[in-house]
């Protein structure tokens, strides 16, 4: 039998109505989700300046929203589990999400949280953690060195764009997240900082687009950060010649600029890491160059404010915490930060830009000083200040 003329653009006529109707009604049921949850929830503050109240509770946007549960809904479904409210009706899959991402981005207690949404402090407890797992699983890809040569030549062209840094892949930077001890925990002496607060340090190094490129975390907050960078993969695979070895910069004089990250003075001063220098009178041209590596390094500052802010669990005092499972939180948290700048999520245009991660901390010095760093940075500077000799 011969086939039946237009049969098959009748067909495909009718597999994108039925698309199109699958995706309107996606769409209507996220919006009716939304709806019923917004509904049960209490106590909630009206919605923050410029923002809608969905943004107010979750600091992401629903298209991010989505993506997210996109990503967990394997691993959280994959594990038999009867999460029900307060009114014994059963917890649909995007409130467990919505549960776990309103726990880390408001910091609120178990309690404040869970009577917030009709549940039981423990059913917020085990929601949270069960996300924390998947996204573990599930989000490593947002948190990674750029691997491919393209990738990085786009990051250092940013960092060049700022202030004229050539070469540069990155800024490295350290922050504290409180812990909350009693003093009779055994433990306690050890999270002691030296200003006094139970800390956890953050290290991070940051593109030029405030995204995590590497972190390292799960030290007390007494250790320095050159210690704790140099008990980083990132250090030994950079002392290997494994990392920051990408396409040098050829100077007109016949010498070059190889690969490096920036930071401050908490840093060494080595082949692959510029810190500034150090003097109160310094000579105009070294005077520059603190100015411009000063202003390049603010992406940090401002990806680890921006971390706190949007994701508050990690931003002030968290009440006993366990040490085991703080540095798996702030490595999700770390990995949200990054899918709302992959995806572009327009709510980190409406948040206010800061600069002040870590208050009440004073600038560590480190003075370990390699002399191929001090000929990287006497280049560099000399480059910026365009008196390198032709």
């Amino acid at each position: 039998m011969c086939p039946v003329r237009g049969l098959k653009k009748r067909r495909k006529i009718e597999k994108k109505h039925e698309e199109n109707a699958s995706a309107s009604s996606e769409k209507e049921r996220s919006i009716d989700w939304w709806d019923e949850l917004s509904k049960k929830m209490n106590g909630l503050q009206s919605p923050s300046k410029g923002l809608d109240k969905f943004k107010s509770v979750f600091k992401i946007s629903r298209k991010t929203f989505n993506y997210i549960c996109s990503l967990v809904k394997e691993d959280m479904m994959a594990k038999q589990a009867n999460f029900t409210f307060s009114n014994g009706k059963p917890v649909p899959f995007e409130d467990q999400v919505a549960v776990a991402l309103r726990r880390l981005s408001s910091g609120q207690s178990l309690v404040t949280v869970g009577d917030s949404f009709g549940l039981h402090h423990s059913t917020v407890s085990q929601l949270t953690w069960r996300f924390v797992e998947a996204m573990e699983e599930r989000g490593l890809h947002h948190l990674q060195w750029p691997t491919t040569e393209a990738e990085m030549t786009g990051i250092k062209s940013k960092f060049e764009r700022i202030l004229g840094l050539p070469n540069c892949c990155g800024v490295i930077d350290a922050t504290h997240v409180m812990m909350c001890l009693p003093s009779s925990d055994p433990a306690s002496k050890v999270w002691l900082d030296h200003e006094k607060n139970h800390s956890m340090v953050l290290q991070a190094i940051v593109d030029s687009e405030m995204r995590f490129r590497d972190i390292v975390t799960g030290w007390p907050g007494k250790i320095e950060d050159w210690l704790v960078f140099q008990s980083s993969n990132f250090y030994k695979l950079c002392d290997k010649g494994d990392r920051l070895n990408g396409e040098k910069l050829e100077l007109p004089e016949g010498s070059e600029i190889r690969e490096y990250i920036i930071g401050d003075l908490g840093y060494p001063l080595l082949p692959y890491l510029v810190i500034p220098y150090e003097g109160k009178e310094l000579p105009e041209l070294r005077v520059e160059f603190n100015k411009r590596h000063s202003a390049t390094r603010l992406v940090a500052h401002r990806a680890l404010s921006r971390l706190k802010e949007m994701w508050k669990i990690i931003q002030g005092v968290m009440w006993r915490p366990d040490k085991h499972k703080l540095p798996r939180i702030i490595l999700v948290c770390c990995l949200l930060h990054n899918i709302v700048i992959d995806l572009e999520d327009d709510v980190q245009d409406e948040l206010p830009l800061s600069h002040d991660h870590d208050s009440g901390y004073h600038q560590q010095t480190c003075g370990s000083v390699d002399i191929n760093g001090v000929h990287l940075r006497d280049k560099l500077s000399l480059y910026l200040s365009g008196k390198l000799p032709p």
